[in-house]
């Protein structure tokens, strides 16, 4: 009877051990699968990310001075290089930021302190946008800009808006 119970046990066991290895094996195919299928998800919104990138970047490009054609070859005609107009632009503006009063160009008094131009950009070889703020209120400006034979250049305000607090 011994013998008997000890066989029964074995086989208990065997099987025991077959029916979790089966199972352990159907558990990691799997997951094995949702790997291989979230690998590809992830494959495809990585791409589908590149590819909005691409053309969230290449619209926002759209209206800039390096991007506009005409505006470069004008330029060029005249003998500047774009890319130092667009320096000196952008560092005679900055330059108006001053530590105790507001930047000339911005139309406005600071309201929580003096309005400073932070950002620059050139949309053709005669228009800019900026923004301004004051850390609390901020604002954006239209401005136009001449550059004579010498070189040197002046730019004028045209417009300017500022965004009510919300």
């Amino acid at each position: 009877m011994r013998r008997s119970f000890l066989l029964y046990l074995f086989v208990f066991t065997a099987l025991l051990a077959v029916f979790m290895y089966v199972t352990g094996q159907k558990m990691l195919e799997s997951k094995e699968q949702k790997i291989e299928s979230l690998q590809e998800e992830l494959a495809f919104a990585s791409s589908r990310s590149d590819s909005l990138l691409t053309e969230a970047s290449s619209s926002t490009e759209t209206f800039t001075l390096k991007a506009n054609e005409e505006a470069l070859s004008y330029l060029e005609n005249r003998g500047f290089v774009a890319s130092e107009i667009a320096e000196k632009v952008e560092s005679q503006l900055i330059a108006g930021n001053k530590a105790d009063a507001d930047n000339a160009m911005v139309p406005y008094e600071g309201m929580d302190g003096f309005f400073r131009i932070n950002k620059v950009e050139l949309i053709n070889h005669k228009w800019i946008l900026a923004s301004f703020t004051d850390g609390t209120y901020w604002g954006e400006l239209f401005l136009t800009y001449e550059i004579d034979d010498d070189g040197k250049i002046e730019v004028k305000s045209e417009k300017a808006l500022i965004y009510p607090k919300n």
